[in-house]
């Protein structure tokens, strides 16, 4: 517990700097998904489906390795994102910030997830826990070895895995959490409002939104460089035809 001096009560804190949020660009993307199909890490895991599933979706790790294939609308093209209670077949999993929401998936991953579903054996409720996998957990729940916290993330190695396809993928900086700010990101940039952006992504407010997951792509930042270099072209016109102005009254 910090305790604040009487003396130093309402002395207000400087500002700080905000740290630069990171997103893929498209090419970094594309990369990651080839590398994640043709190296077999974590097989039968299928990264490929996982990242661009998060990319469509902006889901977070947590939701994506809790979703069940109860919760994939392959008719309405969407994921619900929804916690999970215990019962004989899913483990607890609480959902962060808002309640059930629901995202969009594009033609092309429906397809793979539909694809990827007729591989599954049956019996296996969750979308990207493999059987295997799934099966150590059953077994760790049975002998009350299985936690909550171990339930936010039920894929082991998770984030050695995803290092290996970046440095497949010839990427130096980024982390998983970086996928979902660059979906959200681009929800923004081609025309979602910042209220439907805060709501697919599932904040509780627009702040967070804001704060946290908006950074500036490449191809908003060159048309900005556009936009200001018309601006001062004008400016520089505006100028132009003043000196001359000034110089014609000299001049009579």
């Amino acid at each position: 517990m910090v305790i604040v001096q009487p003396q130093f009560r309402y002395v207000i804190k400087p500002k700080t700097a905000e740290g630069v949020i990171h997103v893929y660009s498209d090419d970094e993307c594309a990369r990651m998904v080839e590398a994640a199909g043709s190296v077999k890490i974590g097989a039968p895991f299928r990264w490929d489906i996982l990242i661009l599933t998060t990319l469509c979706t902006g889901m977070r790790r947590g939701e994506l390795l809790n979703t069940i294939w109860q919760d994939v609308d392959f008719a309405g093209q969407q994921i619900h994102v929804s916690p999970k209670n215990e019962t004989e077949y899913t483990w607890e999993w609480h959902i962060k910030d808002t309640d059930r929401r629901g995202v969009p998936l594009t033609d092309e991953v429906v397809q793979l997830l539909a694809e990827h579903q007729a591989t599954q054996p049956e019996g296996y409720p969750y979308v990207f826990v493999t059987p295997k996998r799934y099966d150590y957990i059953q077994k760790a729940r049975q002998l009350s070895k299985w936690t909550v916290r171990q339930g936010r993330c039920p894929v082991s190695n998770f984030r050695y895995q995803f290092l290996k396809i970046k440095e497949r993928a010839g990427i130096d900086l980024g982390t998983f959490h970086d996928l979902r700010r660059t979906c959200i990101t681009n929800w923004f940039a081609y025309g979602l409002s910042e209220f439907e952006v805060m709501i697919m992504a599932g904040h509780a407010s627009f702040e967070t939104t804001r704060r946290f997951y908006l950074a500036v792509r490449n191809d908003i930042i060159e048309r900005a460089r556009k936009a200001s270099t018309e601006a001062m072209k004008a400016i520089a016109d505006a100028r132009a035809a003043r000196h001359a102005f000034e110089a014609l009254q000299v001049g009579n």
